[in-house]
């Protein structure tokens, strides 16, 4: 008789496989699941422990060449364990009252082991959950959004919005307002003209969760006592300063944005070391902004693709896009026909770019997105449904 060994990448899946008995589960799931924490910006006295303690739970850490000579002042730390010998390094850390690593030990706890936002309660009782990847269709009530087919006259918004709701829309985001790279900024008086008539006719019309995309605070206002449940701010509630009482009176459901500059200077040779790294502190920033007025569990985080960023930009966050989930806050990704695509497949423009996009949402939704936002609502929605399919396949 011969044997077959095969690499598998999960192996709590193929537990089943084997046949143990299911009250074990949990302990082979700590002791089988290996996951690496990057930890930014550690002092390399506190890095050299974090080292030294992983190898004494059996696991290791990666740090800077020259920790050991503490030639630096700081460095980034990469863990790799199982799940139960980072248990014991915060176990341990937690002891050390000095050198940060007792703080240390509190955000690989908050990273590992505390549940994220599950669902987002609205303005209206209803609980937007995120059990499953959700499908944000854009409707821009605007002369000048980037991909013409997304523009909507009025008396097209009811056909519009209805064909995205029979083909699976979750959420539909309406904005007055083009946010393109080098657009011009609209008047407010203009902005509520667009925005909030939209906003009134979708929710006589549709029992359909309603995002407004704004970073003015009136619009903000007035699209929610139209019936909007979602603010989609870009500036992450920097342009106005009055967004956060609207906030605080309406406790809508809130999308911050990443986005170095604003929409008319944005593309103007931006630079970042780690553009990974960058985008997590400011929206770490934010979302402590926004948890001081007691509304943390209803933020959603956005990276900004395309919003003052590089190709390489774009691309590197695509490729991390998990990490954003250690923030623990539904991660939305909003790369919809947007010019990166373009340049990657030989400056074809937004009117070809939609299998881009399906590549963009089925990588990001593999790897943790919670909801992406769509010019092309069927195609996404049947990529989603997919890999749903897959990940349940077997359980």
């Amino acid at each position: 008789m011969s044997f077959l060994v095969t690499r598998v990448t999960n192996p709590i899946e193929h537990l089943s496989r084997v046949g143990v008995d299911p009250a074990s589960i949990p302990i082979f799931q700590n002791k089988g699941e290996f996951v690496s924490l990057l930890i930014y910006d550690v002092p390399v006295i506190s890095a050299n422990v974090i080292k030294q303690e992983m190898l004494a739970a059996g696991g290791d850490a990666a740090v800077h060449k020259h920790s050991i000579t503490q030639k630096v002042e700081s460095t980034n730390v990469l863990t790799m364990g199982t799940l139960a010998q980072h248990r014991k390094l915060v176990e341990k850390l937690s002891m050390m009252h000095y050198w940060k690593l007792d703080e240390i030990a509190r955000d690989i706890k908050y990273c590992l082991f505390e549940e994220g936002t599950r669902q987002i309660e609205l303005p209206s009782g209803r609980k937007m959950s995120f059990e499953r990847p959700l499908i944000m269709g854009i409707v821009n009530v605007t002369p000048d959004s980037f991909y013409a087919a997304s523009r909507v006259e009025k008396d097209k918004l009811l056909d519009s919005v209805a064909r995205m709701v029979e083909e699976g829309v979750d959420i539909i985001d309406i904005g007055g307002e083009s946010t393109r790279p080098g657009s011009e900024r609209v008047s407010l008086e203009e902005e509520l003209n667009r925005v909030v008539p939209a906003v009134e006719l979708v929710k006589k019309n549709f029992d359909v969760i309603v995002s407004v995309d704004t970073y003015k605070a009136k619009v903000a206002e007035e699209a929610i006592r139209a019936g909007a449940e979602i603010v989609n701010d870009v500036s992450a509630l920097r342009f106005d300063p009055m967004m956060i009482e609207v906030l605080k009176q309406y406790k809508p459901g809130i999308v911050l944005m990443h986005m170095k500059g604003e929409p008319k200077t944005m593309q103007e040779n931006p630079y970042y070391g780690d553009v990974v790294r960058e985008i997590l502190y400011f929206l770490k920033e934010r979302i402590e902004k926004v948890r001081e007025i007691g509304l943390g569990d209803r933020v959603i985080i956005d990276p900004g693709i395309g919003f003052g960023k590089r190709l390489m930009d774009n691309l590197e966050i695509i490729k991390r896009i998990s990490e954003f989930k250690s923030l623990k806050k539904p991660v939305l990704v909003g790369a919809s026909r947007k010019s990166f695509i373009g340049q990657v497949l030989d400056n074809v423009p937004p009117e070809e770019r939609l299998y881009g996009t399906l590549a963009v949402t089925a990588y990001c939704v593999l790897n943790g997105a919670d909801i992406v936002r769509v010019h092309d609502v069927k195609e996404n929605v049947h990529v989603v449904r997919l890999i749903e399919a897959i990940r349940r396949a077997g359980q």
